[in-house]
């Protein structure tokens, strides 16, 4: 037994034609609505600095009754890269300091330090970490490393979760 093929209708003709030109117009719509965010342009900024030199009054993290005048200086890099979707930061500070307690045997106190922080967020989420670390010796020789770690998030359904861990020996 054999098939007859038949000519199809200028009006199924038409349905055809009309069917491949919405479909056409679908896929466009679709490519218009995800390509920009594909290929979204991102700015991104980088400030570097060298020699920096600030003076605060703040307490030592594992004495916070104690309060001290620090001088700091360091060399620092701070980054950035931002888009439609979200943002990217980062940064490191890395020095010496000095710090002067009044009434303190073992002041002024100097050492080293090192602080690291990064954020990402997007239009769903974020996540923040920091880090510092310092090592300090006392005029009269004693000497205390402290590390501080900090996390903030907040989940897509809004949970936010922290925390802070302090060690110090």
């Amino acid at each position: 037994m054999s098939a007859q093929l038949t000519q199809p209708s200028k009006r199924q003709t038409r349905f055809a034609k009309f069917a491949g030109l919405a479909a056409l117009l679908v896929v466009v719509g679709l490519l218009l609505i995800a390509v920009p965010s594909v290929f979204a342009k991102a700015e991104t900024s980088t400030q570097t600095v060298h020699n920096e030199t600030e003076t605060f009054v703040d307490t030592f993290p594992c004495d916070s009754g104690t309060l001290a005048e620090i001088t700091i200086t360091y060399n620092g890099v701070f980054h950035e890269t931002e888009n439609e979707n979200g943002t990217h930061f980062t940064f490191t500070q890395t020095g010496t300091f000095e710090a002067i307690v009044a009434g303190d045997p073992a002041s002024p106190y100097t050492g080293k330090f090192t602080i690291w922080g990064g954020s990402n967020d997007n239009r769903q989420s974020e996540a923040d970490t920091f880090t510092f670390t310092v090592h300090l010796e006392g005029s009269d020789g004693s000497v205390q490393t402290a590390h501080i770690t900090e996390h903030f998030n907040v989940s897509a359904n809004g949970e936010v979760n922290t925390f802070s861990k302090l060690n110090c020996s």
